[in-house]
């Protein structure tokens, strides 16, 4: 009986279909049917194959099952029941033609994802082939329908092998159940490992459910190995049936029978600090949800520790870097307020989980602030809140003496000191809370009055219709100054000159040596022009004379090392002011990002002068000679700049010695040396756009930082992202998108945490400053080609 008993607990359930090849199982005519049935689909439906979004992640070219089945019954008249349909896809399922993208072993009628082989036909002639062959096939396949085993309440087993399938589960349930009855006295292991229901008795069908009674099948089927003919009893067995499958569980949070969160159960990089715990391998990630039920999800998750958690400083850092997409900064502050434990709300807690409770909340607002630093200087939303919040906690100080150490790293962060006692804390004195009195230093919460007229912009100060000199200043600088600047680099006494703005009715006012020069001609609605003296004619650069013959001799003498450490110094200064908010307030912004992108905006138009300065500097110099040299003086300084890691202003040059009408110089570019033709054919293939610009991302992420990406590019990866999936599905936050967009942000930081080191000799730093702050301009490419075609004319 003992040994009777032991052969039917060990009996083991394997999968004919994996140990054996289908050709084996259908034969070879079955086979070949098979693939060219998938053929003819791949080839007339590529409309229905495609690439789309699952819970586990994007499904390259897949298919639904429900219109794999409506597809076949359309082509095919023959098949007459959506059951045959759904049976020969099973049977290329079977063969592994077809393959399930989430691991199942039985064909879907429904919105099920597959996925198609790639492997074809050995024979050189298949009769399957062709209009007629592919349905002779699928009646082939179709007489092979009924063979296939029945397989009710199949369950995922991850390529474990699965025998004697014609047997249901609940039947093998209920055998091992009355067999393990008699089992359990030799060993009392087994009445550990075999504990079922009150409920579930022997004899009785049992539907199964995911991850219940199927976690204890699974146990009774699993053998220490393959071969082995007795059953593996190890107790830690329970805990690892959630990895038995790769498949994502979701957990959907319901308020008022309306989703207010949904979860995602993934597999956890870094383990949970609470020690053995079950769930230390796993974890849950927010997929998308309401704004409040993310913050109070991410305050749940969030530890006290010195270190977070990889995945818990991800999700933090995801929400206040977004948080902007889906709520107001007073929307945050309220909740934030919301969150933080009332002493009128404290009776509906623990009073165990209160201080830690305000200790989150505290640590939350410590890593907003920090994030955003000076971003949000004149937030009237945010100095009320944090003046709330201050009081709040010099409140809960004396009753939660841990909140001190919090409060003196609130105060270090903002900058705030007190000017009261410790008696204040007193219970005596609680009714003067409101009298408390702090004030603050020089930090980012005063009202930054003037700190408009120190920003640093860039003015354009027109020579002629179309040509400018960019000019880096505060917006405060004065019009003696500008024009100071201005006439140094045209070269020319500033007495004879005069700055004018010009109305775009054709007006000039001509703006005095004191005048705001920036703020004046915004008034006007105006562009800034240089005027001869007595305001008759503006200036004409183009003219054959001294200071054009003067211009290339100018560059050519200067060190190519030391323009391009120069350029790269200006774009470092401009790229480390960028917060990373910009990029999320440019790509989500429509109607301009105003303010909120000043520093973006100005590296992006830096970038685009430096293209154009390129291309004037070029077509502005009439010799030959020295044309050939100013390119070849270009080449090497975007050599130079790749070597210093500033790739924004290596795409510049490289995109303005392409320009059209620097390109077809022939007789310059036919003069260029062959080494120079070589480097420069290997600098361009960085800036190759296809697979997605592959070139370019593996050089930039081997550069070890600090180093400058290309913008523009930067700022297409997070517009793909915005553009390829909506930030609201079913009224919830699609947080995954955000993740998505933040991830990507974030690789500023990488960008940015050393500094240059490099710096450009005292002795001609101020010149090269000069030259490189101050580009002179042809913004108009009808004006480039026109000197294009002037210095070289068509042949």
């Amino acid at each position: 009986d003992n040994a009777f008993l032991l052969q039917i607990v060990s009996r083991r359930i394997s999968n004919p279909y994996l140990e054996n090849p289908p050709s084996k199982i259908y034969g070879e005519g079955a086979s070949c049917a098979a693939r060219a049935l998938r053929n003819v689909f791949v080839l007339q439906a590529s409309d229905l194959v495609k690439d789309r979004m699952s819970l586990m992640g994007l499904c390259r070219r897949s298919s639904i099952g429900s219109e794999l089945v409506d597809w076949l019954l359309k082509h095919c008249p023959f098949i007459k029941a959506r059951s045959a349909a759904a049976g020969i896809w099973q049977l290329l399922l079977n063969m592994g033609i077809v393959l399930s993208v989430d691991r199942q072993v039985c064909f879907q009628d429904k919105y099920v994802f597959y996925q198609f082989s790639v492997d074809e036909c050995t024979y050189l002639f298949c009769e399957y082939e062709g209009e007629d062959g592919w349905k002779n096939g699928v009646k082939l396949l179709l007489q092979l329908v009924p063979v296939i085993p029945t397989r009710i309440n199949t369950c995922n087993l991850n390529n474990r092998k699965i025998e004697d399938t014609t047997e249901t589960n609940a039947e093998i349930l209920a055998r091992l159940t009355a067999a393990l009855v008699n089992v359990m006295s030799w060993d009392c292991g087994f009445k550990y490992l075999f504990t079922f229901p009150p409920t579930l008795k022997a004899g009785v069908m049992c539907k199964l459910h995911e991850r219940e009674d199927i976690g204890r099948l699974e146990l009774v089927q699993k053998l220490a190995n393959e071969n082995g003919h007795l059953l593996y009893t190890d107790k830690k067995e329970p805990k690892k049936t959630d990895q038995l499958d790769d498949e994502v569980t979701t957990i959907q949070v319901k308020e008022l029978d309306q989703d207010v969160l949904v979860l995602k159960k993934v597999s956890s990089h870094s383990p949970a600090p609470t020690t053995g715990s079950a769930e230390s391998d796993w974890r849950y990630v927010v997929v998308s949800g309401t704004p409040e039920k993310i913050l109070e999800h991410l305050l749940n998750d969030l530890h006290l520790e010195e270190v977070q958690d990889k995945e818990t400083e991800t999700l933090l850092d995801d929400f206040l870097l977004t948080y902007t997409v889906f709520m107001t900064t007073d929307d945050l502050c309220q909740a934030l307020l919301r969150q933080y434990p009332s002493l009128n709300h404290q009776g509906k807690e623990e009073r165990s989980d209160v201080p830690c409770r305000k200790r989150k909340v505290l640590h939350l607002v410590s890593q907003w602030t920090s994030l955003y630093k000076d971003w949000l200087h004149e937030d009237e939303h945010l100095k009320q809140f944090l003046k709330t919040i201050y009081r709040n906690v010099l409140d809960d100080v004396y009753e939660y003496p841990m909140l001190e150490k919090d409060l003196k790293e609130f105060q270090k962060l903002l900058g705030m000191h007190r000017r009261h006692t410790v008696d204040e804390y007193s219970p005596h004195r609680k009714h003067k809370a409101i009298l408390h009195q702090f004030s603050l230093k020089e930090n980012w919460l005063q009202n930054r009055g003037t700190v408009t007229e120190t920003e640093e912009v860039f003015c354009r100060v027109y020579i002629t219709e179309h040509s400018y000199v960019s000019v880096k200043t505060k917006v405060a600088t004065s019009a003696q100054e500008i024009l100071k600047i201005v006439a140094e680099k045209l070269q020319c006494s500033q007495e004879d000159l005069a700055l004018v703005a010009l109305s775009f009715s054709g007006e000039k006012h001509e703006l005095q040596p004191n005048d705001h020069a920036i703020s004046k001609s915004l008034e006007l609605s105006a562009r800034m022009f240089v005027f001869r003296k007595d305001l008759t004619d503006t200036l004409n650069p183009f003219a054959e004379n001294d200071e054009t013959q003067q211009r290339s001799v100018r560059i050519l003498g200067i060190n190519t090392w030391d323009l391009a450490l120069e350029l790269t110094n200006f774009d470092w200064n401009l790229f480390n002011l960028v917060h990373e908010q910009e990029l999320i307030y440019f790509t989500f912004s429509r109607q301009g990002s105003g303010e909120n992108t000043v520093n973006l905006s100005l590296l992006l138009q830096r970038c685009n002068e430096v293209q154009l300065w390129v291309a004037t500097e070029i077509l502005l110099c009439n010799q030959l000679c020295k044309r050939v040299q100013l390119v070849k003086k270009f080449i090497k300084i975007a050599a130079h700049c790749k070597a210093q890691r500033n790739l924004n202003s290596f795409f510049a040059i490289v995109m303005g010695l392409n320009t059209a009408s620097v390109s077809r110089l022939s007789q310059t570019w036919e003069r260029i040396p062959g080494k120079f033709k070589k480097l420069f054919t290997e600098l361009e293939s960085l800036t190759d756009p296809s697979l997605n610009h592959k070139a370019y991302r593996d050089t930039f992420k081997k550069m070890k930082s600090p180093k400058i990406p290309f913008m523009p590019l930067l700022l297409k990866d997070v517009t793909f992202i915005h553009e390829g999936n909506k930030t609201f599905l079913d009224n919830l936050v699609n947080f995954e998108k955000l993740h998505m967009i933040a991830d990507t942000v974030r690789s500023l930081r990488h960008c940015r945490c050393n500094q240059f080191g490099n710096e450009v000799p005292a002795k001609e730093h101020q010149e090269l400053k000069s030259y490189v702050h101050h580009l002179h301009i042809i913004d108009n490419q009808q004006m480039l080609f026109e000197l294009s075609h002037r210095i070289e004319p068509r042949v």
